[in-house]
């Protein structure tokens, strides 16, 4: 693991993304705090990572102006527009559902202001990503997403999808290597918007604190 870990932090700051290794979420929260500023505009995606991290807690903190989407009780109009202001935002805080051994990350979203965030808009994206994440390649990014991070996701979130019920993805019933835009016909489907990060235009922009614990699925 301890080889797996630097092998994929040499490869992210090859493709210009900031990367630092902590070996508690402790840690992480403490990185976190020295890097945000008094009265910092920020939101982020839904994300079990940032929760268990104790990055939720922070970010939410009154000293910070935190756009919740997640806020109980709000409502849908109220929710876009958290979802607006993570343009020009001076932080956008996620996980990433897998990251490769050779330094591109794989996110799949449901509405897609996680990864439209990723792409563009806010100044820096920090992504808080627990080891169990790491993987050997694309291939296998694909594949832990349909078999560990959309089935669980679907469950947390009480949804009606086949994968929520079976514990992976449909399309795996039916091929061993499925394409990774595979997957079933339900309404509430979260596998819908695709995006492979890698080399950056915007060196540092995009920053993952990588913990050796377990984060998120």
């Amino acid at each position: 693991m301890e080889a797996r870990i630097e092998k994929t932090l040499g490869a992210l700051r090859e493709n210009g993304m900031a990367a630092d290794f902590y070996e508690t979420k402790e840690e992480v929260v403490s990185a976190v705090k020295e890097i945000l500023f008094e009265g910092a505009t920020m939101t982020a995606g839904g994300s079990v990572s940032l929760k268990e991290s104790g990055v939720w807690d922070l970010i939410c903190s009154p000293e910070y102006r935190f756009y919740d989407r997640a806020k109980p009780d709000i409502s849908e109009e109220e929710r876009q527009e958290a979802f607006r202001q993570a343009i020009g935002c001076d932080f956008f805080f996620c996980s990433s559902n897998a990251v490769t051994e050779n330094g591109e990350l794989i996110n799949v979203d449901g509405a897609a202001n996680r990864v439209s965030s990723i792409c563009f808009g806010p100044k820096k994206v920090i992504m808080v990503v627990g080891v169990n994440k790491i993987v050997k390649d694309m291939n296998e990014g694909f594949l832990r997403i349909k078999k560990i991070a959309a089935p669980k996701n679907t469950v947390r979130l009480g949804l009606n999808t086949p994968c929520a019920k079976t514990g992976q993805c449909v399309s795996l019933l039916k091929n061993d290597a499925p394409c990774m835009t595979d997957g079933c016909q339900s309404p509430q489907r979260i596998c819908r918007q695709y995006l492979v990060s890698a080399k950056q235009k915007t060196g540092g922009r995009i920053h993952i604190l990588l913990c050796a614990e377990t984060l998120g699925y």
